[in-house]
């Protein structure tokens, strides 16, 4: 890369509708520019409160649905399970694909719902959307709601997967790699030294995701909330900024979309 090559990266904040303080730290970077996309949590008996904020700034960031099967809200919908044992039944694939695409079409539904337009892209709580039996049954959605919209929902993939050649057979676009996995229990100065180096690390012919789990404070029942809180604060402050200048990377929309003027 030369000096004067931008490389473009995508930041998502996954969680929307997760719990209060996640929301609002959500809302708050949105109006701030820092974000460009965030992902809905469709089964949590937020969404239907929390999507008045996420209005407000729809047009600063793409919105998008963050599939569910294995959160307390999938559990409490009767369609989900431990990380461990959804990928283990997918692996082995004892799941039904036709039972997938329903559970799929009815977050979904439930995301329209409030937000009376389809997603502008789909990823998922622990890229369960990647696995066996899930992405097949996800580009069959996919393409029977979505396949004559002009604008398709972007799919997050996490690099050269079976999930991205799916997609790529279909001309559904993508975005990835995916950057932005760490151990969770970092300091902010830690998590800081993570961010620059998965800026360094974004491809140059591509545009990369950045993943992350900002909150505004520490909700006392959230494992991560600790966590999300350092997010939020190195995320909202000048040295992030500086950080992205320093690594020549511009943070983009997924879906083509501009970024706001702050």
């Amino acid at each position: 890369m030369t000096q004067h090559q931008i490389k473009e990266v995508v930041l998502c904040a996954d969680d929307y509708a997760l719990n209060a303080p996640v929301s609002q730290g959500i809302v708050a970077l949105a109006v701030l520019g820092r974000l460009s996309a965030t992902s809905v949590m469709s089964l949590s008996p937020r969404w239907s409160e929390d999507v008045v904020a996420l209005r407000d700034v729809r047009e600063r960031l793409d919105v998008g649905l963050h599939l569910d099967w294995t959160s307390g809200f999938a559990l409490d919908a009767g369609q989900g399970s431990g990380g461990t044992e959804v990928r283990l039944r997918s692996a082995l694939r004892l799941y039904k694909q036709k039972n997938i695409e329903d559970q799929i079409e009815r977050q979904l539904d439930a995301f329209e719902a409030q937000w009376q337009a389809a997603p502008d892209h789909i990823d998922s709580h622990e890229h369960v959307h990647q696995l066996p039996v899930f992405r097949q049954a996800l580009i069959n959605v996919l393409m029977r709601r979505y396949a004559a919209h002009a604008h398709r929902p972007w799919l997050r993939v996490s690099g050269v997967t079976p999930l991205e050649k799916l997609a790529h057979s279909c001309a559904w676009p993508t975005v990835g790699p995916v950057l932005g996995a760490y151990g969770f229990n970092a300091s902010m100065d830690d998590y800081a030294r993570h961010m620059q180096s998965w800026l360094a690390s974004a491809p140059a012919d591509k545009t990369a995701l950045i993943m992350c789990n900002p909150a505004v404070s520490a909700q006392a029942d959230d494992p991560l909330g600790n966590t999300r809180k350092r997010e939020f604060a190195y995320l909202a402050g000048h040295d992030f900024v500086q950080h992205l200048m320093d690594a020549s990377v511009r943070v983009v929309r997924g879906s083509g979309k501009p970024m706001l003027p702050v």
